[in-house]
C-alpha cells in the first residue's frame, strides 16, 4: 500500500505531534508496558489495524510491549456453532473438558495467531504464546465462593477448568522483551499435572505487569474510562480515591473485577494503570504519548504528579 503524500498543513501537524511526544519517548524508553487487548478493538477491522500499528510503534521507539488478549465472544460463537451450551456463574464461564478444548482452540489458535499476524504485517516481530509454552503461566484451579443471605455457610462451586495464576516464568518473558520480539499471550495456564485452565485475561495482564515490574498496565475497554455518578470520565485517580469510589457504589458490577486487577497491580509496584477506550483509534499511543489521553489513569498517591 502506497501512502498518499501529505499536504503542508498535514505535514506540519504530524511534525508537531511527533515533537510533543519526545519527552514521553525519553521517559519510557526501555520500560515494559503490558496491554490487555479486548472488546471492540479486537473485533472492528479498522481498530485492529490501529492497535497493531500502536504496538509496532511502541517497540520501534524503545518500549517493550507485552500483549495479553481475551476472546470471550469468539469462544461463545464457536461453542454455539458446535451446539455446546454456555453457562456462567458470577460472570465466569463454566468450563468442562469439552469447553476447554474449544477455549484452547480459539484463544491459543485463532485469536492469538490473528493478532500475531496483524502485528507482523505492520512491521513488528510478534511471537504467540499460551501460558503452557515454556510453563509461562503455572495455574491452580479457581475456587468460586457463593453465599446468599439464606445460606448458613459459604458454598464452593466447581466451574471446571477455570484457573488463577500461581506463578510466571519471568525468564522467558525477559528473554523475549530484551530481543526484537513482541510477546502475544493467550490466557491459558497449566498446573503441575499438565491440566489446562482458562484464566481471566485482565487477571493475567495484571499479574504479568506485577512480576515484570512494568512501568504501565493498559486495559482496553468498551467505555470511555471510569465514570463518576454524573457520567463524567475520571481522568486521574489515586488508589485511595478508587477505594472510596468502590465503597460509595460509584464503581460497581462488571467493572469491579477490572478495577480490582488495576488496584492490585498499582499496589504491587506498577507505576501507572490506564483504563482506556479501545473504541478510539490509536488509543494506546494517545494515552502514553499525549497529555490528554483517552481514559482513566490510576496511580499510588505518592507517585501522582
Amino acid at each position: 500500500m502506497i501512502a498518499m503524500p501529505l499536504t503542508r498543513k498535514q505535514a506540519m501537524n504530524t511534525a508537531e505531534v511527533l515533537s510533543t511526544a519526545v519527552p514521553y519517548i525519553q521517559q519510557f524508553a526501555g520500560k515494559t508496558v503490558v496491554i490487555k487487548y479486548g472488546g471492540n478493538a479486537m473485533t472492528d477491522e479498522k481498530l485492529k489495524q490501529s492497535f497493531a500499528r500502536d504496538i509496532v510503534m511502541m517497540k520501534l521507539i524503545g518500549l517493550n510491549p507485552i500483549v495479553v488478549h481475551g476472546g470471550g465472544p469468539q469462544i461463545g460463537s464457536l461453542l454455539e456453532q458446535l451446539n455446546i451450551e454456555s453457562h456462567f456463574i458470577n460472570g465466569m464461564r463454566v468450563t468442562d473438558s469439552k469447553t476447554m478444548d474449544v477455549v484452547e482452540m480459539v484463544l491459543g489458535g485463532m485469536v492469538n495467531k490473528e493478532i500475531v499476524g496483524l502485528i507482523n504485517h505492520n512491521g513488528g516481530k510478534a511471537i504467540g504464546l499460551t501460558g503452557k509454552d515454556g510453563n509461562l503461566l503455572r495455574a491452580t484451579k479457581l475456587k468460586v465462593k457463593h453465599k446468599t443471605p439464606e445460606m448458613a455457610a459459604t458454598e464452593i462451586i466447581d466451574i471446571g477448568h477455570v484457573g488463577e495464576v500461581q506463578s510466571v516464568n519471568t525468564e522467558l518473558l525477559e528473554m523475549l522483551c530484551n530481543s526484537d520480539y513482541i510477546p502475544v499471550i493467550a490466557p491459558i495456564g497449566v498446573d503441575e499435572k499438565g491440566t489446562s485452565y482458562n484464566i481471566n485475561a485482565d487477571l493475567v495482564a495484571g499479574t504479568l505487569a506485577e512480576v515484570v515490574k512494568a512501568e504501565k498496565l493498559i486495559l482496553l475497554t468498551n467505555i470511555a474510562g471510569l465514570m463518576d455518578k454524573d457520567g463524567e470520565v475520571l481522568t486521574g485517580l489515586t488508589t485511595q480515591e478508587v477505594d472510596r469510589l468502590i465503597d460509595d457504589g460509584t464503581i460497581h458490577g462488571g467493572m469491579l473485577p477490572k478495577i480490582g486487577c488495576a488496584l492490585s497491580a498499582v499496589k504491587a509496584g506498577v507505576k501507572r494503570v490506564h483504563i482506556i477506550d479501545g473504541r478510539v483509534e490509536h488509543s494506546c499511543l494517545l494515552e502514553i504519548f499525549t497529555d490528554e489521553g483517552v481514559g482513566t489513569l490510576i496511580t499510588n498517591e505518592e507517585s501522582t504528579e
